[in-house]
C-alpha cells in the first residue's frame, strides 16, 4: 500500500497556480502581441427591415475619407483610425474620455444580403450602412414523373 501525503490545501493551491499562470500568459500575450485588432470598438446598432440590414456605429471624430468599408467571402470590415487631440494641461488637471486610435469591426452577413449594393454614409459623427437584401426566388413546383 501507498502512503499519500494529505495536503488539504493542495487542490485549491493548484488551482490558484494555474489560474496565475493563465493570466501571465494573457498578459504577456498581450503586451507583445503585433496583431492587436483595434485600440477601440465604435457601439454599433444592427436594425433588420423589410427590405435592408441597416448598421449604424458611433464613429464621431473620424474623417469619413478615413474610414475602410469593405464586403468579402460574406463578411462585412469596419476600421479606421480617431487621431488623438493635443492634450493640454490647465489649472493643475488633465481629463482624457474620449478613445482614440485605430478601430476595427466584422460583421457575418446572411446569404440574403446583396453585396453589390451596399451604401455607406456618415451624419454628424454616425456611420450608416444599408445593406439591401436580395430578392427571393419565387419556389418552384417540381413535377415528379412516374
Amino acid at each position: 500500500m501507498t502512503l499519500v501525503r494529505y495536503e488539504p490545501w493542495g487542490m485549491l493551491n493548484q488551482l490558484r497556480r494555474d489560474m496565475d499562470r493563465m493570466f501571465e500568459t494573457r498578459a504577456e500575450g498581450e503586451e507583445s502581441s503585433a496583431v492587436a485588432t483595434s485600440a477601440w470598438v465604435p457601439a454599433v446598432d444592427i436594425k433588420e427591415t423589410k427590405d435592408a440590414f441597416e448598421i449604424h456605429a458611433d464613429i464621431p471624430g473620424v474623417d469619413p475619407k478615413d474610414i475602410d468599408v469593405h464586403m468579402e467571402n460574406g463578411i462585412l470590415t469596419i476600421k479606421g483610425e480617431r487621431e488623438s487631440e493635443k492634450k493640454e494641461e490647465k489649472e493643475g488637471y488633465k481629463r482624457v474620455e474620449r478613445e482614440w486610435g485605430s478601430f476595427y469591426r466584422r460583421f457575418s452577413l446572411p446569404d440574403t444580403a446583396d453585396a453589390q449594393k451596399i451604401s455607406a454614409k456618415s451624419k454628424h459623427g454616425v456611420l450608416e450602412i444599408t445593406i439591401p437584401k436580395q430578392e427571393k426566388v419565387q419556389p418552384r413546383k417540381i413535377s415528379v414523373d412516374s
